[in-house]
């Protein structure tokens, strides 16, 4: 079974999905509130890179799984971070515009990026990027349905909300989805490097996640900020990496989503772990 023909329709839904909820003031939000979006933004579009870069040359990792742990953290916010930040009581509102903000600013950033990694350490095994290709692949998949859900929600709201209703149901199980078919396909991949890999992703998303929070209190963002950064920064798109990494217009290589793997189930647990933490806390000021 070729993957690819599951994982793109369901990279389109949920950027048709976060279209559905975007409004054009979720894109001028930089101009009220420029501290949290800029601390947010830095956090995904560079300290997360950067974090990577630094980690995966830690452990030494073989060029196939170093350009997926860079692609991975060069990816946008994952489209459910709104709803960790609506469990975890932060600011939605900012969740929103973060994950669309870095969705179109990586239209370009991903290209640029990988590129660049994929020359560093993949030029002697023979690894090349399609860069055309890749963006084009991004147009289609992601700027196109997120500008359809954007049109819908401004011409359709009632049917737009319908279809949100549905469609974030979804989003968890789907990627969970993609996460157990490729595990099954590269099951022997998996096993035999998930503890370096592991350990290599778990540090990666545990250090973002810290840098990230106490940056958020250096800018002195209130506790609302803080939480819905710490959770943009952690939560990754996915399945676009997974996209990117399989697609046979781009790597064509199912092999650099599985660091994309191991972190879509990581940063769920750990971020899961967060916001459970935040509600005890909240249940002890209560009493």
């Amino acid at each position: 079974m070729n993957s690819i023909f599951i994982v793109l329709p369901i990279l389109t839904l949920l950027m048709f999905d976060l279209g559905l909820t975007l409004r054009p003031s979720d894109f001028v939000l930089i101009a009220k509130r420029p501290r949290a979006v800029f601390v947010g933004l830095f956090g995904q579009l560079v300290l997360l890179p950067l974090v990577s870069f630094a980690v995966a040359s830690f452990f030494s990792l073989p060029p196939i799984f170093f350009i997926g742990v860079m692609l991975i953290a060069c990816c946008p916010g994952g489209s459910s971070s709104n709803i960790f930040s609506k469990l975890a009581k932060g600011d939605v509102a900012l969740s929103v515009s973060l994950t669309a903000l870095s969705s179109i600013i990586t239209l370009v950033t991903v290209p640029a990026i990988m590129q660049w990694v994929t020359v560093y350490v993949g030029a002697s095994q023979g690894i090349q990027l399609p860069v055309v290709n890749l963006l084009m692949q991004n147009v289609f998949t992601m700027l196109a349905p997120i500008v359809l859900g954007i049109l819908c929600r401004k011409y359709y709201s009632n049917v737009a909300m319908k279809m949100d209703r549905v469609l974030s149901k979804i989003a968890f199980p789907a990627l969970m989805l993609l996460a157990g078919i490729f595990f099954v396909q590269h099951y022997d991949t998996i096993t035999t490097h998930f503890s370096v890999l592991g350990m290599c992703v778990g540090l990666l998303l545990l250090t973002a996640v810290a840098l990230s929070g106490v940056g958020s209190r250096c800018m002195r963002l209130n506790n609302k900020e803080r939480r819905t950064i710490v959770i943009e920064v952690g939560m990754q798109n996915a399945a676009q990496a997974i996209a990117v990494a399989s697609s046979p217009f781009v790597f064509n290589d199912g092999r650099i989503a599985i660091p994309a793997i191991i972190y879509a189930l990581l940063m769920n647990v750990v971020l899961l772990t967060y916001v459970s933490i935040i509600k005890v806390r909240a249940k002890g000021k209560e009493q």
